[in-house]
């Protein structure tokens, strides 16, 4: 019997190129889609810097030695910005330095030119597998992200700051997303209030538009919308 050969399909991966040599972007470029991935490429630093905020990606293959702005410092900058994303580097420079400084700097492999394609697609798919295996840490509604683990929120790839409650709150209406959150809900918890004589209702209101002034005020699509007389949902509306 032949092995099926695990893939992901074209459409679901997309994945950044950032390159600035013309013939090896194309090359990846046309090796990644002929494996049924999507690709970006980027041929400057600015040019990649600019994508990986603008994403979502579900990978990131960064070259290291780029004119202007190099692979390391757009890294650093993109891990500043709370960007969670896979990076893998590639690089023709085969120090130990080199390769500690880009794990380091949030890197989660790394690659030296010259390098076989096979090898290249097998790291992809070991990053991808990893990826799928920590999602339930990594949330996301549209372009918001809520990283669990690490108790930090982006939308557009910029970082947000919440507070603890805040970001409680937001944690548990995304994962209760296209789902209405009545007051009592969030009451019992988030505030862990199970009967209580003075409602808090004008607490858990407080804390929602302080919420939605953080994640939607400066976003042209809004995602926590209060329902009338119930509670609150965070959803992305179809346009």
């Amino acid at each position: 019997m032949r092995k099926r050969r695990f893939r992901f399909y074209k459409g679901n991966v997309h994945i950044l190129v950032v390159e600035d040599e013309l013939k090896m972007a194309m090359a990846l470029r046309e090796g990644l889609e002929a494996d049924d991935y999507a690709v970006s490429v980027a041929h400057t630093g600015e040019e990649g810097f600019y994508l990986a905020q603008s994403g979502p990606f579900d990978m990131m293959i960064l070259d290291v030695m780029l004119p202007g702005r190099d692979g390391f410092q757009i890294l650093a900058a993109l891990r500043q910005r709370g960007m969670t994303t896979p990076v893998l580097l590639l690089t023709s420079r085969d120090t130990l330095e080199d390769r500690v400084h880009g794990l380091d700097l949030g890197a989660d492999d790394y690659l030296v030119k010259p390098f076989a394609f096979p090898e290249l697609l097998a790291r992809l798919r070991a990053l991808l597998r990893r990826g799928k295996t920590d999602s339930i840490q990594r949330l996301r509604v549209a372009d918001l992200e809520v990283n669990v683990a690490l108790r930090a929120v982006t939308r557009g790839g910029a970082l947000l700051e919440l507070t603890a409650r805040e970001f409680d709150l937001l944690h548990y209406l995304v994962v209760n997303r296209d789902r209405v959150v009545s007051r009592e809900m969030l009451a019992r918890e988030i505030w862990k209030e199970v009967a209580r004589q003075t409602p808090l209702d004008n607490v858990i209101d407080t804390q929602m538009v302080r919420l939605r002034r953080k994640i939607d005020g400066q976003f042209e699509k809004k995602l926590l919308q209060t329902v009338r007389g119930v509670g609150f949902i965070l959803r992305e509306e179809q346009s």
